[in-house]
């Protein structure tokens, strides 16, 4: 194997066993000392919309520390921008980094330890939220940004139309749609899309999925593993027998059947109203929200669908200030108010996600007033989740082979093998080392 993915693999050797931090990736005496000679100044590179009016907060109030944001694409292309200016040592001191791609930074030995600088930070935030920023170890490679919970929304008017009670279980969830296709053929429920690959990551994790984890020296893919199947199964086999839709989301045609009510239910995360509002403007106050449904009666938990964190690299000459500022931006009263305001993000912090801007419900459902206390509550059931080197190469194949799967209506168990297959030959390919 390669030097280079020596390296990489024993980054995420650290990470994945809760090792001590590489000693490239931790706070130094020359960071305090640079900082102590003068000003501090440091670069941020994020997407979220209105970051540099949230920042300006900081630079009032941190004369000593002044922080620079940098627009940039989000997704993808910011991971591989990200990594190609740590390969040159050119990256900035900060970064906002989505959760499944820390797994990606790390192991291209992109983003520093600062558990040394961050103590007393971890009960801030939900449990399943902080581990996607830590792996399960004691080393912490970004600070939760925002979260997107799962949850089940659904048109209150056309539920107590067709007499359907709300969901608590899957087993319920299936019961439903198939009772509505009994009332009205031409409604359905909701829909499969095969175009989110997030949403399903989501579903599994809720499940129980341990998509990636790290055994000795090697890598174990268990994108096929019992809990993905089960999830695999379930909505495979609704699209089989035609007891919900199977087209995309984020079409036409799918904004037309949330706003004509030919679609009852969505599945979605916190952020869901806001795409309600220009998906389906007709239906303004129609809407509520309840947990997701649970595959054990009584139980509580749910998945994640989007999320971002703060990273410091291991560029930064300033990883002690620049942790400072990752602190204050996701914990601090002011700047997560800001964040709401500016950004419009779910703040991963607990003690924000009902205080405000969020003291209101969403202005798209009005008829519940209690909706971010439900929604603070559902949060902190957030299962753990498990990431890799290659989120965005599995991804990928989702969609190809669950797209095809879909719009067949059948081979979904052959499409997850698929997806699996794919991701092992790019770790291999890569030249990690994979578990058979």
């Amino acid at each position: 194997m390669p030097h280079t993915m020596r390296r990489s693999l024993a980054a995420a050797t650290a990470v994945l066993l809760g090792a001590t931090a590489l000693t490239a990736c931790g706070s130094s005496d020359s960071d305090d000392k640079a900082a102590a000679s003068g000003p501090v100044s440091l670069t941020y590179w994020a997407w979220a919309p209105g970051m540099d009016k949230v920042v300006a907060l900081w630079n009032a109030e941190h004369p000593d520390i002044k922080v620079t944001v940098q627009k940039q694409a989000s997704g993808d292309d910011l991971v591989t921008k990200i990594i190609t200016a740590a390969k040159a040592h050119k990256a900035p001191d900060l970064v906002q980094a989505e959760y499944q791609a820390l797994p990606t930074l790390v192991s291209n030995d992109a983003l520093a330890d600062i558990a040394p600088d961050v103590a007393g930070v971890k009960d801030s935030f939900a449990p399943g939220i902080w581990q996607q920023t830590t792996f399960g170890g004691e080393a912490v490679y970004a600070l939760p940004q925002d979260s997107g919970p799962l949850m089940f929304f659904y048109r209150q008017d056309l539920f107590k139309q067709y007499g359907l009670s709300v969901p608590t279980t899957w087993e319920e969830f299936a019961t439903t749609a198939r009772d509505l296709r009994k009332k009205a053929p031409d409604k359905s429920l909701t829909t499969f899309s095969a175009n989110d690959s997030g949403l399903f990551a989501g579903l599994s994790q809720q499940a129980g999925a341990q998509w990636w984890t790290f055994e000795g020296d090697t890598w174990k893919v268990g994108i096929d593993d019992a809990a993905t199947k089960k999830v695999t199964d379930f909505w495979g086999g609704l699209v089989g027998e035609g007891a919900i839709d199977n087209q995309p989301m984020y079409t036409p045609a799918w904004n037309k059947a949330l706003n004509s009510g030919e679609q009852l239910a969505w599945v979605s995360a916190v952020w869901a109203p806001g795409v309600l509002t220009t998906a389906a403007p007709d239906t303004l106050g129609k809407w509520a929200m309840a947990p997701l449904p649970q595959w054990s009666k009584g139980a509580s938990s749910t998945g994640s669908w989007g999320g971002s964190s703060t990273a410091v690299t291991t560029d930064s000459k300033h990883k002690t200030a620049a942790a400072q500022f990752a602190t204050w931006l996701n914990t601090d009263p002011v700047a997560l108010a800001a964040l709401v305001k500016e950004s419009g993000i779910y703040p991963a912090a607990t003690a924000a996600q009902t205080s405000g801007a969020l003291a209101e419900p969403p202005a798209f459902f009005p008829n519940q007033p209690d909706f971010y206390t439900r929604a603070a509550e559902i949060a902190k059931t957030t299962a753990p989740a498990a990431w890799g080197p290659n989120v965005n190469v599995a991804y990928t194949a989702f969609k190809d082979e669950f797209g095809k799967a879909a719009k067949a209506k059948s081979g979904f168990g052959t499409a997850l093998t698929a997806v699996r297959s794919a991701t092992v030959a790019d770790l291999e390919k890569q030249g990690f080392e994979v578990a058979k």
